[in-house]
């Protein structure tokens, strides 16, 4: 899991960045995703810094 440094709202989804082995990675989400995983698209637009994402599973999480 990395931890989520920024996020964009896009034309059909949210986008997340993380840095990994010094480089910006990204990974986008569309609202379905986000509604299937309870993740409240608003609260990742205006707290990125409260969400971890697992890349490989392609989800998102909220920090505890």
């Amino acid at each position: 899991m990395h931890d989520i440094i920024s996020s964009r709202k896009m034309e059909n989804g949210i986008v997340v960045f993380w840095e990994e082995n010094g480089a910006r990675k990204d990974e986008s989400f569309n609202y379905q995703e986000l509604v299937d995983m309870k993740i409240n698209a608003i609260d990742l637009l205006d707290r990125p810094k409260s969400y971890k994402v697992d890349k490989d599973a392609h989800t998102l999480v909220v920090k505890k």
